[in-house]
């Protein structure tokens, strides 16, 4: 994998039909909202940006949520067209937009291409009915599917989720799902273990997350099967043929540098030796009015200490399959490996077979990733 990420724009449209019970992303369920000054007040903030950051090449652009599909095409158009504007653009730029799989919002599928989009990212997140009513998703099965149909026909470039791990599913069954997602996908699949978060329904119903050894189970038979297939995992809950990965998140992965727009968006923008954390307003009214007022939401804004960006792109970093590469790792922290990490814990994790250190980098084995959070917890204390 040889993508060196440029800037990546990130816009967040924070509204969904309904919340989703193990969703803990900021969004928020409306009935309507007054799309053309929504539109206006994203168009003004990332005008604001955009003078500070012009001359940075951008190489990809993220529509994420809350549920993009339900923005107008207009509005998403409108968007693109001010990207493309303000700044210089690698060739092969790419576009991505979130997408549900209702029939309301997969009939706005062609509308989207037309507006520019070239990449799909559709939330499907399981091929069963019974499922589906389980995770709170507004589709059915059979909508799922073609949903998955029409983003074939109409993006070059489409992936969807899946959810697994769900309380009760056993290794048998995940593979037929597995099984019916692969004779549908494209170059990219997306596939989360359930997690359950603090302020979630399914966290205040007491839902637990499934058990350590079945969650290892399900993860290796996932690995498994998509290997053969022909898309390995390049990153702990992503899988690709070669090239199709998803460019805009291996910019966060490596420790790019990224600019959010929208309510609760965050930012890493680095220069002249430092980098700087910001993140927008949370809450969508909140941040609305200071963009109406000030022409930007910025709820905060702080300089990483040099521990902390080493924390950021170790974290990031070794999500990974091909790790933290020494040459990237030096020129984003401006030290080598070995003297940004401490030698005893380092050394630990390597002869426990959770890391390699080598010519080319610091990886997680595959035992590291399974229990990347461990890992971390101990590499970084």
């Amino acid at each position: 994998m040889s993508f060196v990420p440029g800037l990546a724009v990130y816009v967040h449209w924070p509204f969904c039909r309904s919340k989703c019970p193990y969703c803990d992303f900021n969004s928020q369920a409306v009935e309507s909202i007054d799309e053309h000054r929504w539109q206006t007040a994203l168009l003004r903030e990332l005008a604001y940006f955009a003078e500070q950051t012009q001359e940075r090449p951008v190489s990809s652009l993220f529509f994420g949520g809350g549920t993009p599909s339900l923005m107008q095409p207009e509005t998403v158009a409108a968007l693109i067209a001010e990207v493309r504007r303000r700044w210089p653009l690698v060739d092969d730029l790419e576009i991505t937009l979130e997408a549900n799989p209702t029939s309301a919002e997969a009939g706005r599928f062609q509308a989207f291409r037309g507006a520019g989009i070239n990449r799909l990212s559709v939330g499907v997140q399981s091929f069963d009915d019974r499922a589906l009513g389980f995770l709170g998703r507004g589709h059915t099965a059979a909508e799922a599917r073609a949903a998955v149909d029409l983003a074939a026909k109409w993006f070059p470039r489409f992936s969807f989720d899946l959810i697994y791990g769900r309380p009760g599913q056993t290794a048998a069954a995940w593979r037929n799902e597995l099984g019916e997602a692969l004779s549908v996908a494209g170059e990219h699949l997306s596939l989360y273990q359930l997690g359950i978060e603090p302020g979630t329904e399914f966290h205040r119903a007491g839902i637990r997350e499934t058990d350590e050894e079945t969650a290892a189970t399900l993860y290796d038979s996932t690995q498994n099967l998509l290997a053969a297939a022909g898309l390995p995992a390049y990153e702990i809950s992503n899988h690709a043929r070669p090239g199709g990965e998803c460019r805009h998140n291996l910019g966060y992965w490596l420790g790019g540098d990224y600019l959010g727009i929208g309510p609760g968006a965050h930012c890493r923008l680095s220069g002249d030796g430092r980098t700087e954390a910001a993140h927008r307003v949370g809450k969508p009214e909140s941040w609305l009015a200071a963009v109406e007022r000030d022409g930007f939401g910025t709820a905060k804004r702080v300089l990483l200490g040099p521990q902390e960006r080493r924390d950021e792109v170790v974290m990031m970093g070794l999500r990974l399959t091909q790790g933290i590469e020494r040459k990237r790792f030096s020129l984003l922290i401006g030290r080598r490996l070995e003297e940004a990490l401490e030698a005893d814990r380092l050394e630990r994790l390597i002869d426990g077979g959770f890391l390699v250190l080598d010519g080319a980098g610091l990886r997680a084995t595959a035992a590291g990733r399974r229990r990347l959070n461990a890992v971390l917890a101990e590499l970084l204390a």
